[in-house]
C-alpha cells in the first residue's frame, strides 16, 4: 500500500559489434534454461549448508532501485551485496507460536496502549483518544461496499480491538487451518524479538531486494517484465477495494509457498504480505549514494516528508492488497515505510543469517 493509516500503534559498449546470430525465440528460451539451470547447480554446489528453511543467496552486484518508478526509488544504482542466508518464505504463525509458547512474548498489539508512547509517532497537534478507545487491537482490512477514493485509505482501514497475530481479523477470528499462513500484525519490536530468539536478523532493504529479484537483472517484476498472470502472486484482482475476484485462489493470506520460487528459491517476495527490512526509512536515500555502493544499510534516522514525525522503517514485496490501479509494489525495486510501532494484516517479514552468525 502507497498509503496507510496512522496507528499505534536507480560498460564501455563498442562501437561496432558483429550483428547477432538471429534463432528461433523457443531455441533462445531453452538455452536460457539451460543456462539458468546449469549456473544454478554449479552455485549449488558451491554453496554452504542452508540451515532448515533457509537458502543460500551468492554475494554479487546488481541495480537496485529503478528509474522508471516513483521518486523513491530512483535514481536506480549498483550495489554489492554479501553472501548470506534468507528464509524460503515468511516466518509462519506456527513458526511465531514457538517463540511466543517459548518466551511468553507479548506482541504489540496484545498490549494496551498508552497515550504517551503513543504520542511519539503523531503529530504534535494530536488529540488524545477517549479511554475506551485505548484498547489493544491492530488494523484490519475491511472492503467497502462499492468504489470510492483511492486516496482515502480509511475507507477500507479499520482499527479493530482485539486484532492481533492470534485474532487476525479480530475476536472469534483464529489460526487454525493457517498454521502455514505468514504471521501478521507484528510490530518491528516484535519481530526484533523474534530475531534474538531465533538468532537471526531482519535482511537489509539491499539484501531484500537482491533476494528478491532471484538473479533476473534490471526486469520489473521477479519474474521478468510481463505483467502477473494468476499463478504468480497473491496480489488482488478485480476491482480495489470493493472487488476481489480471487483468480489466484485467495482472498488473504496464502500459505506460505503456494506460487513459484524466483531463481534463488525464495518463494513469496512479490505479494501475499509486506515484509520488515532492518534499514530506517528514508524516501531519498538512494539520492544520497554514489553510482556504486557495498553492503548498505540504509540512513541513520528515518525520514518520511508526508509523515515526518513518525519514525518508520522500509517494508518490501506488496500483498494481496496490491493492484495495478492502486499499488504495483510487488516489483521488487517497490519500497514503503511503515511505523515501527505498527501492525498490520498484511505486514509480516522474513528473517536473515550469515555463516558468521551460525557459529557463534
Amino acid at each position: 500500500m502507497s498509503s496507510r493509516p496512522r496507528s499505534r500503534k536507480a560498460v564501455p559498449i563498442p562501437q561496432s559489434v558483429p550483428p547477432t546470430p538471429r534463432v528461433p525465440y523457443w531455441a533462445a528460451g531453452m538455452v536460457g534454461l539451460f543456462a539458468i539451470g546449469f549456473a544454478a547447480a554449479f552455485l549449488a554446489s558451491r554453496a554452504p549448508s542452508a540451515p532448515p528453511g533457509m537458502v543460500w543467496v551468492p554475494g554479487g552486484e546488481f541495480t537496485m532501485g529503478s528509474d522508471s518508478g516513483p521518486p523513491t526509488e530512483r535514481p536506480a544504482h549498483r550495489v554489492r551485496v554479501d553472501g548470506f542466508f534468507i528464509d524460503e518464505t515468511e516466518v509462519t504463525n506456527a513458526r511465531f507460536r514457538e517463540f511466543a509458547d517459548a518466551t511468553g512474548y507479548v506482541t504489540t498489539a496484545e498490549k494496551k496502549p498508552e497515550w504517551e508512547e503513543m504520542k511519539k509517532f503523531l503529530p504534535e497537534d494530536a488529540e488524545k483518544p477517549p479511554a475506551e478507545q485505548l484498547v489493544p487491537g491492530s488494523l484490519v482490512f475491511t472492503p467497502p461496499p462499492g468504489p470510492v477514493d483511492l486516496r482515502r485509505f480509511e475507507s477500507w482501514w479499520r482499527y479493530v480491538p482485539g486484532a492481533n497475530w492470534k485474532h487476525p481479523d479480530g475476536p472469534g477470528s483464529h489460526l487454525a487451518g493457517k498454521e502455514n499462513h505468514p504471521v501478521v500484525h507484528v510490530s518491528f519490536d516484535d519481530v526484533q524479538a523474534f530475531c534474538k530468539w531465533a538468532n537471526r536478523r531482519l535482511p537489509t532493504e539491499a539484501e531484500w531486494e537482491y533476494a528478491a529479484r532471484g538473479g533476473v537483472e534490471k526486469a520489473k517484476f521477479g519474474w521478468g517484465n510481463d505483467p502477473p498472470t494468476d499463478g504468480v502472486a497473491n496480489i488482488w484482482q478485480g476491482e480495489f477495494p470493493q472487488n476481489n475476484t480471487k483468480l489466484d485462489g485467495f482472498a488473504g493470506t496464502a500459505p506460505v509457498g503456494s506460487f513459484p520460487p524466483n531463481g534463488y528459491g525464495l518463494r513469496d517476495t512479490a505479494g501475499n504480505v509486506w515484509e520488515w527490512c532492518g534499514d530506517w526509512y528514508d524516501a531519498d536515500e538512494y539520492k544520497s549514494r554514489g553510482k556504486r555502493t557495498e553492503n548498505p544499510t540504509g540512513p541513520k534516522a528515518s525520514h518520511d516528508p508526508r509523515e515526518p514525525w513518525a519514525p518508520k522503517r522500509v517494508i518490501r514485496g506488496g500483498s494481496f492488497l496490491c493492484h495495478v490501479t492502486y499499488c504495483e509494489s510487488y516489483r521488487p525495486s517497490a519500497r514503503r515505510g511503515s511505523s515501527t510501532d505498527t501492525g498490520l494484516c498484511h505486514l509480516g517479514f522474513r528473517t536473515v543469517a550469515t555463516p558468521a552468525m551460525l557459529t557463534k
